[in-house]
Parts: C-alpha cells; sequence; structure tokens
C-alpha cells in the first residue's frame, strides 16, 4: 500500500503532536514531519515533498497565507489543508485565492480531518 506523506505545521506543540498522533494512526499515512512556523514549514514542504500540507493559518513568520504562496511556489504538487481556530470568511478566502484546497476550523472531528487529508492527498494536484 503506498503511503500519503503528510506534513503537520501548527505553532502549537500540543495541537501539533495532537494532529501528528491523529494521522498516523491512519495506515495509508506516513507523517514525514512537523513545523512550528512558517519559514520552518517551507523549508521542510520543500525538501520532503509531502502530498498534503496541514497548515496552521496564523504562526510567527507570516502565517498561513505566505507559506500557502511559498509552498505553491516551490513544491506545486503538494495540496494544502488551511487549518486554523477563526472562520474569518476572508481568511477563508484569501487562503483560497492564494491555492490551500480546503479550509478546516479547529474543533471538527478527527474523522473529518482525516477525511479531508485523505481527500486532498488522493486528488489530482491543482
Amino acid at each position: 500500500m503506498k503511503r500519503l506523506r503528510v506534513l503537520v505545521s501548527d505553532d502549537d506543540p500540543m495541537i501539533r503532536e495532537a494532529l501528528r498522533d491523529v494521522l498516523e494512526a491512519e495506515p495509508d499515512f506516513d507523517v514525514v514531519a512537523t513545523a512550528g512556523d512558517t519559514d520552518e514549514a517551507i523549508e521542510l514542504t520543500e525538501r520532503l515533498t509531502p502530498a498534503v500540507v496541514v497548515l496552521d493559518v496564523r504562526m510567527p513568520g507570516g502565517g498561513g497565507p505566505r507559506a500557502t504562496r511559498e509552498i505553491r511556489l516551490r513544491s506545486p504538487r503538494t495540496r494544502i489543508l488551511a487549518f486554523s481556530a477563526y472562520s474569518d470568511l476572508g481568511m477563508v478566502r484569501e487562503m483560497k485565492q492564494l491555492g490551500a484546497a480546503e479550509y478546516l476550523v479547529k474543533g471538527v472531528t478527527n474523522a473529518e480531518i482525516v477525511a479531508a487529508v485523505r481527500r486532498l492527498g488522493t486528488a489530482s494536484p491543482a
């Protein structure tokens, strides 16, 4: 079975590790790295080319908008799942315009997160 390569990026270590645990529990997922800020997310994505990045929208170093822009340039086949505590429609729109494939608000069920990552990882790159 081909495993889906995922990078988790969130500035909150507890959320980062919880996401890692949830995703690694899936038999077809491989969390290749975690990042705690925007620069680290960009660098790790460029180096490791995961299929999906779960990306916190508000992180030090420019946050989701900057990370999305750079990731789309440096690793165009990587799909981005924006993940935020905020459901601000302006931010949702901005992230999608920059290239995030989906936007989830923190607090959704683990099953919804897993389904979104799987959906993005198995879809054709944009």
